[in-house]
């Protein structure tokens, strides 16, 4: 399933059943973030050329992935990161030192137990 967030851009997050496309890894790194699916497509995006970062709730938690990072380069396209991955965590700290991040949204969006889109940056 696909995604849309303010900016126009779609990236692929989830099955219809709501749980998590499977993938092979996820690499957040000084170049930007990366992530492989099963099926070896591959999103990505730059620091450079991001655009934007929104988040996109589901009523899908505790047991299904309901929580997912949607970085979205300029022009569409971009990569999507499940919250409950492992490099969320560096992630959300390479985020949080954003100019204008929007800390509020965050808290928002990770609070949410219903469908929800939260932009938290945008350029």
């Amino acid at each position: 399933m696909q995604f849309e967030i303010p900016s126009g851009g779609r990236v692929s997050v989830i099955p219809g059943d709501g749980s998590a496309m499977p993938d092979r890894g996820i690499t957040v790194d000084d170049t930007g973030v990366r992530r492989t699916l099963a099926d070896g497509t591959e999103e990505a995006v730059s620091w450079t050329d991001l655009a934007e970062v929104a988040i996109r709730t589901t009523p899908e938690g505790p047991w299904k992935e309901d929580v997912f990072f949607l970085l979205m380069r300029a022009g569409g396209g971009g990569c999507a990161v499940p919250a409950g991955h492992p490099s969320a965590d560096d992630l959300m700290a390479r985020l949080q030192s954003l100019p204008n991040f929007d800390n509020d949204a965050f808290v928002e969006a990770m609070t949410t137990t219903e469908d929800g889109l939260f932009v938290i940056w945008q350029r």
